[in-house]
């Protein structure tokens, strides 16, 4: 099976690092022109350096800007009207407790997590529908699902993102755009990794006791016994944004290592 995106422009929000990072690479190995976007123009070229070592010859445009902010979108969508996919990966998480979240805390978790979506999907997807073809792509959590009681402002920001991308479905039916989300479970990304590092020089145990300790405490349902690997995600949106994944929309699809036990 060949995925093939050339001729095709995709953004990617947050690809700077980790999940975003790995979607931008792999769209780019399967010929499309991508976006590569983080709030730092030093950060942004670097991801686009590492990139075009991966993949020789990449078409690649760099946009430094935050995606949360509402003036940000209007400059991507001014900058990169004509857009074939959409992956609404920016995101941010914390473990902490529910009585210490503040309002605030509340507040930028939706702003980012969820508003950036909105924001951008708005912009992009009449556009994409008087086309008649487009693919968006929220990047959720297995953790929209299964809330997890230390980190509940994110999952509850998760579980929107899901809503979100199934009501757009709903809301263009017909059109040939297809929108969905996808939800991986922990991932050996940078910022897990500085999770997980900082617990261990906590408790004195070394980062792979951590990491062994948390999926067994945290996730003791994942079947793959271990973290997933950016790519392994990466894999999955470059599928759902080709033409070979035309008759799956309104999906939540699961890339989470089977830890979630409920079937659908």
């Amino acid at each position: 099976m060949t995925i093939n995106l050339s001729g095709q422009k995709a953004l990617v929000t947050g690809s700077t690092g980790g999940i975003g990072l790995a979607i931008a690479s792999r769209l780019a190995q399967a010929g499309a022109h991508v976006i590569v976007n983080g709030r730092g123009k030093e950060r942004v070229n670097t991801a686009i350096e590492a990139i075009r070592k991966d993949v020789p010859g990449a078409t690649l445009t760099g946009f430094a800007g935050d995606a949360a902010r509402p003036e940000t979108v209007r400059a991507l969508y001014e900058a990169h009207p004509d857009l074939d996919i959409l992956v609404n990966n920016l995101g941010i998480f914390e473990e902490v407790p529910f009585a210490d979240i503040s309002d605030e805390d509340w507040q930028r978790f939706f702003d980012i997590n969820v508003m950036s979506g909105v924001r951008l999907s708005r912009a992009y997807l009449p556009d994409m529908v008087e086309r008649g073809s487009g693919r968006i792509v929220f990047i959720s959590s297995e953790s929209g699902l299964n809330i997890p009681a230390e980190m509940i402002h994110y999952g509850f920001s998760k579980a929107a993102q899901i809503a979100i991308a199934r009501g757009l479905a709903e809301s263009v039916a017909g059109s040939g755009v297809t929108i969905n989300s996808v939800l991986p479970g922990p991932t050996r990304t940078e910022g897990v990794m500085e999770m997980l590092g900082k617990t261990a020089q906590q408790s004195g145990k070394t980062p792979e006791e951590v990491e062994a300790g948390f999926l067994k405490n945290n996730r003791p349902t994942s079947l793959i016994r271990r973290l997933e690997e950016p790519e392994e995600v990466a894999n999955m949106v470059a599928y759902i944004c080709s033409p070979l994944a035309s008759a799956t929309s309104g999906a939540a699809l699961r890339v989470e290592g089977g830890l979630l036990r409920h079937p659908g």
